[in-house]
């Protein structure tokens, strides 16, 4: 079960979910209705499934996720955050530390020029810092990562990615997202202007040396 939360202080270029970026909008539900929905849907989990919260930018709501995690738990749900890891405040760390059983981690660039580029916004270590919280607390995460052309899918932002988190023990895959353009008529339905528009799909020899050098530093590397 994914719940997509409103609300994104990022712009990322090629975000197939635009319409959830603007923090006004959205639908209001209560903690209750949420639970009920989520215990209706338990049989169709299984052992691996659970309750994924996803956005937008889940944690600008952490202390309203906070008695919906622990709800989850006490029903024997597992509960995941799907971040790209900006916010990192009293509540984060308390629905982080005790109620979120996976994190997945999205990384947008290895360097703050091109953070800046994709994001609209500065100060790429907020999302190390973040992985450096997570990997403290030992609690299992996944990265995730976006592979565009020229612009993430460059061996050496690779390599980079992996020799920094390649001592990590928290870090169960990495999970590769190959560049799609699903999300375009998204963007022109606001009236927004698209502006990858001119970038191109991987090949699958660029995949397969992609997810060659990222298996040098992963347990695990997962082609979505």
């Amino acid at each position: 079960m994914v719940i997509f939360l409103q609300g994104c202080k990022l712009k990322c270029l090629y975000c197939h979910n635009p319409d959830t970026i603007e923090t006004s909008g959205g639908t209001e539900y209560k903690t209750d209705d949420l639970v009920e929905l989520a215990l209706k849907m338990k049989p169709y989990f299984g052992k691996k499934g659970g309750v994924t919260v996803s956005g937008g930018e889940p944690l600008l709501q952490s202390k309203e996720l906070i008695p919906f995690f622990k709800r989850l738990k006490e029903e024997g749900i597992h509960t995941n955050i799907d971040t790209n890891g900006r916010i990192l405040n009293h509540f984060t760390k308390e629905l982080l530390d005790e109620y979120a059983d996976l994190v997945m981690l999205d990384i947008k660039h290895m360097t703050e020029d091109g953070y800046e580029y994709l994001t609209g916004m500065r100060n790429k270590e907020t999302t190390f810092t973040f992985a450096k919280h997570r990997e403290a607390s030992g609690k299992n995460m996944w990265l995730r990562y976006v592979l565009i052309p020229e612009i993430t899918n460059k061996p050496e932002l690779l390599h980079a990615m992996g020799a920094y988190f390649k001592n990590y023990k928290t870090i169960e895959k990495i999970e590769i997202q190959p560049y799609h353009k699903l999300g375009i008529h998204k963007w022109e339905a606001l009236g927004w202007e698209y502006q990858l528009k001119d970038a191109r799909e991987n090949t699958e020899k660029e995949i397969e040396d992609a997810v060659a050098i990222l298996e040098q530093y992963f347990k695990e590397v997962k082609i979505n």
